[in-house]
């Protein structure tokens, strides 16, 4: 697995050495960070730059490129055991499913469920997220109406984002609550087979008339709100 770009090469170096397969470099460092990548121990290469833009597939790597031990999606067993999960639902937006994790693990979210999607490329996560997915429990369902059902089985209360719902900051938390919040996409949101299958529907009131607000940034208010 390729991830490329400072900020998150630089967060692997300090807290995931040991998934550090490769180092790419395309230029010269002080002294003190090339030594911090040498005590990896593991082969330093300084490709050209069409070879540092083809393992980037064209994306800005700034210098800085690592080949790293494929990621570990959580199994959904375990997840089951949580208390916070976040489900997304039908995201396909790279930027957006990175940023999603991050506020994740910064606000102390359990784990993620990836739902809906054929294709997820940890990669662009791991680097749009700035690294926070490799502390991040992040599973993959491929069906979000069969993974509510499984949730609600084992006890979790099934909240969903929806602009016809609730104003969370309305919303009593209860103590020792199971929850799964649940976010769709921005074009299609989250579909009506699956909000009938919620036990509450919650939204976030403007102070001024516009319809909707990145799902990034809402489910970061979301979350600080429920927990």
């Amino acid at each position: 697995m390729i991830v490329y770009g400072k900020q998150v090469v630089l967060y692997i170096l300090k807290n995931h050495p040991k998934i550090i397969k490769q180092i790419y470099l395309t230029k010269d460092l002080d002294r003190d960070l090339f030594k911090k990548f040498m005590d990896i121990g593991v082969k330093i290469i300084k490709p050209d730059n069409k070879k540092a833009q083809g393992l980037a597939r064209g994306g800005n790597h700034q210098g800085f490129l690592l080949e790293v031990e494929p990621y570990n999606f959580a199994d959904i067993k375990s997840i089951k055991k949580d208390n916070f999960i976040v489900v997304l639902d039908g995201l396909s937006d790279v930027g957006n499913i990175g940023a999603i994790v991050r506020t994740c693990y910064a606000l102390g979210v359990d784990s993620v469920v990836v739902s809906g999607l054929k294709n997820f490329n940890p990669e662009g996560v791991v680097r749009t997220s700035s690294g926070a997915m490799l502390d991040m429990p992040v599973a993959v369902y491929e069906n979000s109406y069969d993974l509510a059902n499984e949730l609600k089985q084992v006890g979790f209360s099934l909240v969903g984002a929806d602009m016809d719902g609730y104003e969370v900051r309305t919303i009593e938390k209860q103590q020792n609550q199971k929850v799964a919040l649940f976010l769709g996409s921005e074009g299609q949101g989250l579909s009506n087979k699956l909000k009938k299958k919620l036990d509450l529907k919650v939204s976030i009131g403007m102070a001024n008339n516009f319809d909707s607000l990145n799902v990034s940034v809402a489910a970061g208010i979301l979350i600080y709100e429920l927990q």
